[in-house]
């Protein structure tokens, strides 16, 4: 417990923060309460997590096994985290990516208590108030969604508010931070879906969402709130609708500590991938043409963060971005479009108009492919052929999730480039067998980025995250795998070590944001010593 509690009998046992259940000593059930309360036997921490693997093994589906540890949370937070740090591997799946999928398109039916704040449009003129029913004033995350662009699911409303509540989980889970400084908003501005708004269990406004004036009066009072009741917080936008997710990123980055994942942590994390595949072909970024499919939030955040590093290497913001190809719904990005954004408008060719991916790939040569489209199956055998013969080891990362959307899947990568792409998904495929060959593909998940940045931040406490500094996270994480792991074609760490990754990628950064004169704290003499000793551990005090 963290410190003497002052609740006694069933009020303890009902809080989730102080609860031990059965590892409530002897003495400690005399004294608060507890006698007759708990069966007779005293357990260890490790006996209770045991027990709840078991618990696990018998769900049907992971569905159910998310449902069953929140639940858990509800009950003991300490024992949450301490079986999901157990073996983040196997517990990453169910809490976030690509289970939440399924437990955001079912959030109203299976919603059971409530869990982070929802702040609605109907709240406008007091969202300061509203803000102040939060029990812990230090606040120092705030993950917070609209709902409007969900795992490949669409506009989902409310229903999105698995997604802030599963970030911040891996914030602790992979990264360590502690969770009572963690806090899950939803911003509930209608939805455009129109199916939810006539579902009787929905949770949200039954609403559209608001015009874009509008909906930015909201946001900034949002925003001005959040640093006047949380003054040290940092705002972690997640799966905002495209256009609204780089607009708000543009907006406010150099005016308040703010972070987008889906626009900077997808970059650094195909960063990292890139990293790895070149020194494996022994090649620089700069000597690479790059190709996207998809051109929303993830693939113009991945190709302004690119155009960030070729810049530290020397190239010109132009040459830079001549390098950078992508392609949407509607085909290549080129001069001739009346309907580009201003953000695409940068990565316009003066090229002739095209729908077609194998034509564009004949024109441009890419020798990286990246997939942000949603489209399943669109790197097709021929496209994975294409990019074989052009290319001696092809980059290929379909990184679309859940996996119906997935460009291609690794075993197809691998068997259409006779094993010689480098492959990442934004899916953990599994290990492929190829003409006596076992091939391990890479995930290029966003957790191998967000809590190590997370952590840093927590402990420099920094007045804006550049950059510079999600570059210096893509090389940190790139830089623990070692020479056998890629020799096998790994091109991440593996998931098991997440926790060491990310502390490790938190000491670096920190460095760097030291090394940068960012930090409000003073240096400490031993940065990586200082982070550890920062980190959350999920054990019961005596």
């Amino acid at each position: 417990m963290p410190s003497a509690p002052t609740l006694r009998g069933t009020a303890l046992l009902n809080n989730a923060l102080l609860n031990k259940g059965t590892a409530f000593t002897e003495a400690e059930r005399r004294e608060y309460g507890l006698e007759g309360l708990l069966p007779t036997q005293v357990e260890t921490l490790d006996r209770q997590v045991e027990r709840i693997h078991r618990h696990l093994e018998a769900k049907p589906s992971n569905l159910e096994r998310y449902i069953y540890l929140s639940g858990l949370r509800d009950q003991n937070q300490t024992l949450f985290y301490r079986v999901l740090m157990s073996n983040p591997a196997q517990f990453v799946p169910i809490v976030y990516a690509p289970t939440l999928a399924a437990v955001c398109q079912q959030f109203s039916h299976i919603y059971r208590r409530p869990r982070g704040m929802y702040i609605s449009l109907d709240m406008r003129g007091r969202i300061r108030d509203v803000l102040r029913n939060w029990p812990i004033d230090n606040v120092r995350f705030l993950c917070v969604t609209t709902g409007g662009r969900i795992l490949g699911l669409g506009d989902i409303g409310v229903n999105g508010m698995g997604i802030p509540i599963g970030k911040l989980d891996l914030y602790t889970a992979c990264g360590a931070v502690p969770p009572e400084v963690l806090l899950p908003v939803q911003l509930d501005i209608g939805t455009t879906n129109s199916a939810l708004r006539a579902d009787p269990l929905y949770l949200g406004l039954r609403r559209e969402p608001p015009p874009l004036e509008e909906l930015d009066g909201f946001v900034e009072e949002f925003v001005d709130a959040v640093k006047d009741v949380f003054p040290n917080c940092c705002l972690h936008f997640e799966d905002w609708k495209g256009t609204d997710a780089l607009h708000y990123l543009e907006k406010y980055r150099n005016k308040a500590l703010c972070y987008n994942d889906d626009i900077q942590g997808t970059a650094a994390v195909t960063l990292a991938g890139l990293i790895t595949a070149l020194k494996i072909k022994n090649e620089t970024l700069a000597q690479q043409r790059f190709l996207f499919l998809g051109a929303g939030s993830s693939g113009l955040g991945t190709a302004d963060m690119l155009v960030s590093a070729l810049k530290q290497e020397g190239m010109s913001e132009q040459d830079a971005i001549d390098r950078i190809t992508l392609m949407d719904v509607d085909g290549l990005l080129e001069t001739s479009r009346t309907n580009l954004t201003p953000q695409q408008k940068r990565y316009a060719k003066s090229m002739p108009p095209s729908h077609d991916l194998l034509a564009v790939i004949r024109l441009v040569k890419p020798t990286v492919l990246i997939g942000v489209s949603t489209s399943g199956g669109a790197f097709t055998q021929d496209i994975v052929e294409a990019m074989s013969t052009l290319n001696e080891r092809p980059i290929i990362f379909p990184l679309s999730l859940p996996l119906k959307n997935a460009e291609c899947t690794a075993e197809q990568a691998y068997e259409w480039s006779n094993g010689q792409a480098l492959f990442a998904a934004g899916l953990q495929f599994p290990e492929a067998d190829l003409h006596g060959r076992t091939f391990y593909p890479g995930q290029a998940n966003n957790f191998y980025v967000f809590p190590a940045l997370g952590l840093a931040v927590y402990a420099t406490c920094p007045k804006h995250i550049t950059d510079a500094m999600v570059i210096e996270a893509a090389h940190a994480l790139a830089d623990q795998v070692d020479p056998a792991s890629r020799d096998r074609g790994r091109l991440f760490p593996p998931q098991s070590d997440i926790l060491d990754v990310s502390v490790t990628s938190a000491a670096r950064i920190a460095e760097f944001i030291f090394d940068q004169g960012a930090a409000t704290v003073e240096r400490p003499k031993d940065i990586r010593a200082w982070i550890e000793s920062l980190t959350y551990s999920p054990h019961y005090a005596d």
